[in-house]
């Protein structure tokens, strides 16, 4: 789930949304977010999708006070947002304790637990049905 690593003073959590998996690391620093070794805003094109993934920091007042290199793989660029979102907050709670109650009540503790839903046989998609002939 989430560590706490003291040797090089990082604090590691994995964040998840749909098939996205986010492995964030995060340090005092001045503010820089890295996601996959490149800027967040150049990684995530969209504003929206640069705001959800910064939405824990700008809650709690930290965006200048922590670096954060994440690591995020499978998934689109919405659920590896939300999944970058959900590692972040887990690590702010694991760096500072005070932390905790803010970023529950906002729900970002939670893990989102909508997936996508199989496809069932007989059927072309998960709910649509082949067109229907009466004669």
């Amino acid at each position: 789930m989430a560590k706490k690593v003291t040797k090089k003073e990082q604090i590691w959590a994995t964040g998840r949304r749909k098939k996205a998996i986010a492995r964030v690391r995060i340090s005092e620093g001045k503010g820089e977010i890295l996601i996959n070794k490149v800027p967040v805003a150049d990684y995530f094109k969209l504003d929206t999708l640069t705001n959800i993934a910064k939405q824990a920091l700008v809650l709690v007042g930290a965006e200048s006070k922590y670096d954060v290199n994440v690591n995020v793989y499978g998934g689109g660029l919405a659920g590896q947002a939300g999944a970058v979102r959900h590692g972040v907050a887990r690590a702010l709670v694991l760096a500072n304790e005070a932390y905790k109650p803010e970023i529950k009540a906002a729900g970002l503790l939670t893990r989102d637990p909508r997936m996508k839903e199989r496809k069932k046989y007989g059927l072309k998609k998960a709910r649509k049905s082949p067109q229907f002939s009466k004669r």
